[in-house]
């Protein structure tokens, strides 16, 4: 691989990878100023997503690992998926009904890192990578096809699960 490709998806994963890092320890334990996991539980369940504290502690982890994982270059492509599953609720959940741009609280946002995780899933975490010091190679393309199968899976799940409704 060209060692100008692997700096730019080493530049890649590490903006990526700090800012899931990041979010995900807002949400798994307030930190940099995030609400933990019972204020993202609170705003998984205002959005109808149940089990709500289920569900906010695994895209915390999700988002946790997942930029550890892409930061670190380490079993690729599960931590892109990871990435890409916590996007696409937050893209149906959140972000969809208020359109495409940014400014208006739209999806753009998000799916551009959706999109920036699949890429480094599908091409890899380049020569700068704990797969490549540790010798890992998943079998490729299936592991990625298997493992976006069941972020899709997984992402039908969060997202269609309803509320219990209230007995009179």
């Amino acid at each position: 691989m060209n060692h100008l490709i692997s700096a730019g998806l080493l530049i890649l994963r590490i903006a990526l990878g700090g800012i899931f890092f990041a979010h995900g320890a807002q949400k798994l334990f307030g930190w940099f100023g995030g609400r933990g996991i019972s204020g993202h539980a609170g705003f998984l369940e205002s959005l109808g997503v149940r089990p709500a504290r289920l569900l906010a502690a695994v895209s915390g982890l999700g988002e946790f690992f997942g930029g550890l994982g892409v930061l670190s270059g380490f079993l690729m492509p599960l931590p892109a998926a990871a990435i890409i599953g916590a996007m696409s609720v937050a893209i149906i959940k959140v972000h969809l009904p208020k359109g495409f741009w940014n400014h208006d609280g739209g999806m753009e946002y998000p799916f551009v890192l959706a999109v920036l995780a699949f890429v480094i899933g599908l091409v890899g975490p380049g020569r700068c990578s704990l797969d490549r010091v540790l010798g890992i190679r998943l079998p490729e393309p299936w592991t990625y096809i298997v493992v976006l199968a069941l972020t899709a899976l997984f992402v039908g799940y969060a997202v269609t699960r309803q509320a219990p409704r209230k007995q009179p």
